[in-house]
Order: C-alpha cells, then sequence, then structure tokens
C-alpha cells in the first residue's frame, strides 16, 4: 500500500532541486517590479567541515533560515540563501601532520560529506553560489582586504579610515628621507607588525592559540606550553572602539550578545597617574578608574612583561624575580586572571611614591596584572579591590580603607569569605561608592564628587590627568601555521639576509601556499613555511633588493570576517563584491549561528566591514541587521536524568545520517523546531522524532489514499466549496503559521498545523482548496513531502515559487460562539449565540434555555456575570 515513505519522495524532490536549478537566484533582478515583496538576505554562520561530518545539533539554525526563506519566496521576496565553508584551520593542519596527508585532500573530502548531508535535509541554499576560505579565488580577495588594511590610517579628527598616502607627514621626519616616511606610516597603519607574546608548544612543534591552552598545558596532549615573544602581524582594531560600541545600538541584536561585545571593548574613564620612583627620575604611570582612591594605594604591582622590570630589581631581588617571570612565561592571560586560584607575586627592591600622600609604596611584580591592559601597572587599593585585597592578605600589606559604605551595605557571601581583622576590626573589601575617609582636605565627600575633584588636583599638580582605557587588545592576526591564507608582502632583507622592518605589497594576487612542500614541524617556534622551497620564499626586486615572503599565516578567523559579502558576488573577478549588488543585498537581514561566535567573529567582521565601508567599497555601516542565536542541542537525557552537550567522548552524538534513513529529512526538520522555542537550548529524544513522522504520516493519509494500489488522491478529497467552518479554520492556520514564521516561533507554528490536521483528517468531505493551502502551509517545513503532495493535487511544477495563500481576515470572524452557562460557579448548560451578543443578549438567551431554567426556578439571582464571548454565571440564593 503506498505509505508515507519518505525514503522514496526526498531524493526525487532533491534531485528535481538539483537538475532544475530550483533556489539559484540571479545577483540582480532583470526587471523593475520582479519582486514585490522586497529582498531578504539570510545567512547561516560558516560551518567548520570536520571529518565527524554533521550532528543534529547543525542543522537547527539551518532549518530556521530554510523555513524563513522559503516563506520570503512564497511571498515574492528576492532571497539569497548561500552556504560555505570556514576551512582553513589548526585542526585540519594537525590531522594532516599525523597522517601526512596533505589538508587540500582531506579538506575537499570533508567539505563533499558535509555537502552531501545538507543537501539530504532538503534545504533551499543556492549551491551556485557555494565558496569555501581554501579557494584561492577566494583568499585572493581575503588578501585583498588585508592590503587594505595596511594601506589604512585611522583619522582620529574625522573618525574614519584613510589611505596612508593622506597621513601627515611631521616636517623633521620628511626631512629624514623616504626610509623614515615609510617607517613612520607603518607605525600608524591598521596592520602592523610586533613582537607579541606566543604559545608556543615544543612537544607538539606548534603554536597554539589562547583557547588551546589550559592551565598552562596543551588542550590536546596536556603538554607544557612556553610563552615567547616572536615577530606578529596586529590589526589595530582599537582605533575603531568607539565605533564598533555606537554602532550596537541600531542593531536588532539580543541583548545579550550586545553587553558581550560591550563589555569585551571595556570602555571605562578614568585618570592616568604618576608614581615617581624613588632615588630616580623615572615614573611608573598607572590607569585607574578609580582615582578616589588614591589615598588608600599602599603598594603597585606591574605586569611581569613590563618593560621596566629589570629597572626596577635588585642585587638582592633579581635571583627570584627572574624566577618568577619564567614561571609567568607559562600561564595564559587567562590562566593568570580569571583562573588563577591564589595569588603570586615577589617584591621588586623599588618603591615609588603616592603622589597624593607622598608616601613610598613597594612596587612588586604579579601576574594578576597583564601588559596588555592600561599600561602594565596598577595601585593596589586592597581595601576597595578584591584582587588587592587577597594579594595584600597574602604577602601581609597594608589594607588602609578610604572610602566608607552606605550605612545599608552588607557584605556579599564571596565578600565575607574575605574577611580580615584590622586594629581589632573585622574588615572586608568594599567596592562600591560611598563617601571619603582618610582622604586628607576630601574626606566626606561623596564619591562621584570626590572622583572629578582628584582629576583635577592631579592635572594641576601635573602628575596624572583624565584618560579613556578600553580592555579591547589590537587584535594579533597571524599564525605560525603552514595550512592558512599567505599574508600578500615581501620583507626587506639586509646584506646579511636579516630583516630590516621595511615591508613591500605584493602586486600579484592571489599568493598561494607552496605546492611541494614538506609540512611537517621542524620542532622551532617559527612559521613552518620558513622551509618552504626557495624560488617560493626568495625573489630579487627590480631595484636589486633581495626580498623574503611573510610565512606567518593568517588566523582562520581571516577569511571568516567577509564571506556574507562574496555570497553576494561570488564569482566577480574583479572585484570582491559587484558595487551593484552589494547595495542590493547589505545588510544581512536575518543571521542566525551559535553563541559561541558572540564576541570574537562578530566583532572582527563588523571592524572589517567598518573599515571597508571607510574607504568606500560598501554601501552600510552595519553587516548584520538582525541576529539570532539558537539554543544547543543537547543529547538524550543519561541514567542520571541530565542531559549533556553531546561529544564523541560521551557516545552521545546523533548523527542526522541515521535520523534521514530512519524517519526521513522533513521529520528530522520539523522535530528540531518543534522542540522549543528556536533560542532555547533542548535535550534530543528519538521519540520526538517518532512523534513528527506519525503527524507527517497522518497528513499524507489526509490527502493521498492509503487503500490503493498506488499514490492517488484520498475520496475524500474532492473539488468543492469548503464549509464556513472549514474556510476559516484553514485561514487562520494560513495567519497564525506566516505571523508565526516572521517572528521564528517555529515550535507554535508546528502546533497550529496539527491542530488543523486534527480538524480537517475528521471530515469525510475535504475540499481540495483547502488541502492545496494547507499543503503550501506546511512546505516551509516539510518541503519534501509537500512538493509530493502538490503534484498529487494536480500540479505540475514545483511550489517554491507558489504564492503564500491569501487571507480575508473578515472570514475569520466567527459569526456564532459556544459559552459555558453556571449557575453559582457549575455549569448547567452550554449555548451556541451570536459571536457579537452583548451583556444582555447572554442573559436573555440564558434564561431562556429549559436547562439553565431549572436551576434559576424558585431561587433569587443576586448576580450576573457576563461576559460577551466567553462565559455568565448567576450567582444564587434560596
Amino acid at each position: 500500500m503506498p505509505r508515507y515513505d519518505a525514503a522514496r519522495i526526498e531524493p526525487f524532490w532533491q534531485a528535481h532541486w538539483d537538475e532544475h536549478k530550483t533556489f539559484e537566484t540571479p545577483t540582480l533582478p532583470e526587471r523593475d517590479g520582479e519582486y514585490p515583496g522586497g529582498k531578504l538576505y539570510a545567512l547561516d554562520m560558516f560551518p567548520y567541515p570536520s571529518g565527524s561530518g554533521l550532528h543534529v545539533g547543525h542543522p537547527e539554525g539551518y532549518t530556521a533560515t530554510d523555513i524563513v526563506c522559503r516563506h520570503a519566496r512564497m511571498n515574492g521576496k528576492h532571497v539569497l540563501h548561500p552556504m560555505g565553508w570556514d576551512a582553513f584551520g589548526l585542526p585540519a593542519e594537525q590531522h594532516a601532520i599525523k597522517t601526512g596527508v596533505h589538508p587540500r585532500v582531506t579538506t575537499k573530502e570533508n567539505i563533499d560529506t558535509f555537502r552531501r548531508q545538507l543537501k539530504a535535509l532538503g534545504f533551499s541554499y543556492d549551491w551556485s553560489r557555494e565558496v569555501a576560505t581554501t579557494d584561492v579565488d577566494y583568499f585572493r580577495w581575503t588578501q585583498w582586504i588585508f592590503l587594505e588594511l595596511y594601506d589604512t590610517w585611522f583619522d582620529p579628527e574625522s573618525g574614519r579610515g584613510r589611505p596612508i598616502a593622506e597621513l601627515p607627514i611631521p616636517g623633521e621626519i620628511e626631512s629624514e628621507g623616504a626610509e623614515a616616511v615609510r617607517r613612520y606610516q607603518d607605525g600608524h597603519r591598521l596592520a602592523y607588525q610586533h613582537e607579541a607574546p606566543v604559545n608556543w608548544c615544543p612537544a607538539l612543534g606548534t603554536v597554539l592559540a589562547n583557547e588551546e591552552v589550559i592551565d598552562g598545558k596543551s588542550e590536546r596532549g596536556n603538554h607544557p606550553v612556553e610563552r615567547l615573544p616572536l615577530r606578529q602581524w596586529m590589526l589595530r582594531i582599537t582605533a575603531y572602539a568607539d565605533r564598533l560600541l555606537d554602532g550596537l545600538e541600531g542593531l536588532d541584536w539580543p541583548e545579550s550578545v550586545k553587553a558581550l561585545q560591550r563589555n569585551w571593548i571595556g570602555r571605562s574613564t578614568g585618570a592616568e597617574v604618576d608614581f615617581k620612583l624613588v632615588g630616580r627620575d623615572e615614573a611608573l604611570r598607572v590607569y585607574t578608574t578609580r582615582p578616589d582612591t588614591l589615598y588608600g594605594a599602599t603598594y603597585m604591582v606591574v605586569a611581569p612583561e613590563h618593560p621596566l622590570v629589570d629597572s626596577l630589581v635588585t642585587d638582592e631581588t633579581r635571583e627570584a624575580v627572574e624566577a618568577y617571570r619564567r614561571d609567568a612565561a607559562f600561564k595564559s592571560d587567562l590562566d593568570r586572571t580569571e583562573l588563577s586560584k591564589e595569588k603570586t607575586g615577589v617584591f621588586s627592591g623599588s618603591h615609588a611614591v603616592n603622589p597624593l600622600t607622598g608616601q613610598p609604596v613597594p612596587v612588586w611584580v604579579a601576574d594578576y596584572v597583564l601588559m596588555g591592559y592600561g599600561t602594565g601597572a596598577i595601585m593596589a587599593v586592597p581595601a576597595h579591590d578584591t584582587r588587592d585585597w587577597e594579594f595584600a592578605t597574602a604577602f601581609d600589606l597594608p589594607i588602609v580603607p578610604v572610602v566608607d559604605p552606605p550605612a545599608n551595605w552588607k557584605p556579599s557571601k564571596d565578600e565575607q569569605k574575605l574577611a580580615r581583622e584590622i586594629d581589632g576590626v573585622t574588615r572586608y573589601p568594599f567596592t562600591g561608592a560611598g563617601t571619603a575617609i582618610n582622604s586628607g582636605e576630601f574626606d566626606g565627600t561623596p564619591t562621584g564628587e570626590f572622583k572629578i575633584a582628584v582629576i583635577k588636583k592631579l592635572t594641576d599638580e601635573g602628575v596624572g590627568s583624565e584618560a579613556v582605557n578600553y580592555k579591547l587588545r589590537d587584535w594579533l592576526f597571524s599564525r605560525q601555521h603552514f595550512w592558512g591564507e599567505p599574508f600578500p608582502l615581501w620583507h626587506e632583507l639586509d646584506a646579511d639576509g636579516n630583516l630590516t622592518g621595511l615591508v613591500r605589497v605584493e602586486e600579484s594576487l592571489p599568493v598561494d601556499l607552496p605546492k611541494d612542500f614538506d609540512f611537517k614541524p621542524h620542532g622551532r617556534p617559527e612559521p613552518p613555511l620558513d622551509e618552504a622551497p626557495a624560488e617560493w620564499l626568495y625573489k630579487t626586486a627590480d631595484d636589486g633588493v633581495r626580498l623574503k615572503r611573510e610565512t606567518n599565516s593568517m588566523p582562520q578567523w581571516a577569511g571568516s570576517c567577509w564571506y556574507y559579502l562574496r555570497f553576494v558576488d561570488p564569482r566577480n573577478g574583479d572585484r570582491f563584491v559587484g558595487e551593484e549588488a552589494e547595495k542590493h543585498w547589505l545588510p544581512v537581514d536575518l543571521y542566525i549561528g551559535g553563541a559561541e561566535h558572540a564576541v570574537l567573529h562578530l566583532l572582527y567582521a563588523r571592524f572589517w566591514h567598518h573599515v571597508l565601508y571607510d574607504r568606500g567599497h560598501v554601501s552600510t555601516s552595519e553587516p548584520f541587521g538582525k541576529l539570532v542565536n539558537q539554543g544547543m542541542i543537547l543529547g538524550e537525557p543519561e541514567a542520571d536524568g541530565r542531559a549533556y552537550k553531546m561529544s564523541k567522548s560521551r557516545g552521545n552524538v546523533v548523527n542526522p545520517d541515521d535520523v534521514v534513513a530512519d524517519y526521513g529529512a522533513d521529520s528530522l526538520r520539523l522535530y528540531e523546531m518543534f522542540m522549543g522555542p528556536l533560542e532555547q537550548t533542548k535535550p534530543w529524544q528519538m521519540s520526538g522524532v517518532e512523534g513528527v513522522y506519525r503527524f507527517l504520516a497522518r497528513v499524507w493519509r489526509t490527502i493521498t489514499d492509503e487503500d490503493a494500489d498506488e499514490v492517488r488522491l484520498n475520496p475524500a478529497v474532492r473539488d468543492v466549496e469548503p464549509t464556513e467552518e472549514q474556510e476559516r479554520a484553514i485561514l487562520k492556520t494560513i495567519k497564525g503559521v506566516g505571523d508565526d514564521i516572521e517572528k521564528l516561533a517555529f515550535n507554535t507554528a508546528i502546533s497550529k498545523m496539527m491542530e488543523f490536521v486534527n480538524g480537517f483528517s475528521a471530515d469525510s468531505v475535504r475540499p481540495k482548496s483547502v488541502a492545496e493551502r494547507f499543503t503550501l502551509v506546511l512546505a516551509p517545513f516539510a518541503p519534501h513531502l509537500a512538493e509530493e503532495l502538490w503534484r498529487l493535487l494536480g500540479h505540475q511544477s514545483s511550489l517554491a515559487y507558489e504564492p503564500w495563500p491569501e487571507v480575508d481576515e473578515s472570514k475569520l470572524v466567527e459569526s456564532t460562539v459556544e459559552i459555558p452557562v453556571q449557575v453559582n460557579g457549575k455549569v448547567r448548560a452550554k449555548l451556541t449565540v451570536a459571536a457579537a451578543a452583548d451583556r444582555d443578549a447572554l442573559t436573555e438567551a440564558a434564561r431562556s434555555d429549559a436547562a439553565v431554567a431549572r436551576h434559576l426556578d424558585g431561587k433569587s439571582v443576586v448576580k450576573v456575570v457576563a461576559v460577551p464571548g466567553r462565559m455568565i454565571n448567576f450567582v444564587v440564593k434560596g
């Protein structure tokens, strides 16, 4: 019998869509008015094609965008829905080192697997626009954008990026000649060279990213990791800090994501203060957001990497300080701050003078202070900072309270754990605002007023000034890997073959990776591309200068910073994106992806977009208009009743191939949307897949004849006019599902379809026009089944571009309603009355009903509670 058979239906329609290029969309409309609904650019976050393929958590966001896109096409919109691959990166490189197979080979295999799996799920991607960051034609333009960054400086007066040729050159620099001018320009470029610490793992023979280092050891293999200075390329994202902050205001993004970006940028207003070193002319400059606590600064701390450390140490402290610095070199910034269980440090041997008290305070070296934040040195006020309190307690340093808390202040549980007895009184750190004490002339001044007054005092005395600081650091943009985009730059060499620090731009793009290259680690922290063939690595310029290629590679972030632009015009050989195409499609209207990219990917992409906007290459100041983070899908609940993140180690990964084989792609799509709100984290349950499969099978039975020998319409489906009730039911479903799609409320949309099918399947006569409209409503969610039913209903072409059914809202108004009639709160009858009946009409109708009259007979009606369209209740006595 022709039961619902997803295994037969789905491959047929996937092949049909491929053959007819159903979802290919023209880059620009071919004529005016072609798309009356406007445009929709819906984008999924770029997946990394790993060797393990998809698990069922991946398609959740992809299904959501697919539903939106299919609905939009039916509403006359010009839809762009592309897919591609973020294919460079360390995992592929390490796999290549282990197996000896080049990443080009394994990456292609992984992409083929991902593409096959996505096609098997029926997503309506325009596969003609597919790109991978590893495609030479793609990273040619990644290199071109990097050169735009290299050619740009940020003009603080205009607040925008400008060509480096427009950078004003001071007269004294210009008088020194062309090389001095080049070095001055290099110091202002958005892309610049800098010696920065890297995480070098000798056992793995590679440099690791911060997130690959845990407690000073490699995540893979648990090997010791050392922090070493290495020449790096940096991007001056800090110049755009205020722009990146301000740009968040107009975006339709989750507030949680905006807050994360604001916190990452970390703009704060405070003061820079100079502490003069005792016995020397130099001063230690600190940045503080609490200049009102200066009178309580009882010691100072400098980061182990601070350039003054060598001059701060004495003969007595030198050995201890050097040993401490070596230990600190093995810790990541995360280990030193957020993951640190206890404060460690060593006295430098020097003192500095508190500029307000005139008292000398000891200068310590401690790794809880980072060179990357502020000035790399802090004034420590232990009474009013928990980190300083912990350090002072550990090393028995003075704690002087200078802010009196409000009378109603009570220490938190965490603060109570830090209790310490001072002068016979139990004290706790207080980090809030209050009133100044032990602060000389400022005693009694509220914190807010004190900040203003003390900054003026510091400025007047020439020992400080107001300052703005950011937690955001410049972006370390190079990696010591061979599987990444090559930089399109040459280094000038001196006569001894050493880098001079001067760079020349590669004019002929793309710069491809060397083809014949042994990619095994060479055991040094320097880039492995240093071992590339000489013909790739060196050349002599026309002016006779010997040149060497840049051998660092770009990070994986590079390709994913701008892929949304290339999708718009992927085969353009003259520009990274055509001007008209960019103006037509940007910004992205809907961007869906995981919350793990809430900060770095989104911040980096926004930064690149701002620069391209400043340089006149794009027309919008922000790339992504609306952002949605889908929730994580966990594994099935385990024996302890809890559901855990899917992982190979737990053995709870569910492969979508298995689900499709057993239940079909439409069931998988429908279940993932029915599990709950898109943004919530949900546990996977196979019984839920079975439930939606049964629903789809019921849809199939409602429209097809399962008792026939071949697929044909159910005899109940007839070419007749729908009843008033049937018409109202289908219109209500069309409107409800359409509204829910617009709100991304897919679970409630599916509930509405289920409710409709429950009623429609029970009808002995099912009008064909109702069945057709329901099929169109089902199509965005279960496209394979819908296409099959559409053809069975007599249509020859795909329904992908059929108009979404219209709704005559006047027909949604019910002419009659059924209401309960209560007597003293108990239902005694149900009445069918006009939907517009008012209170008096309801009362009269209820009194006229024989069943109600029996319960009112001989009793006194004390009160009548009547809610038109809902209910009526008689309150009686006697």
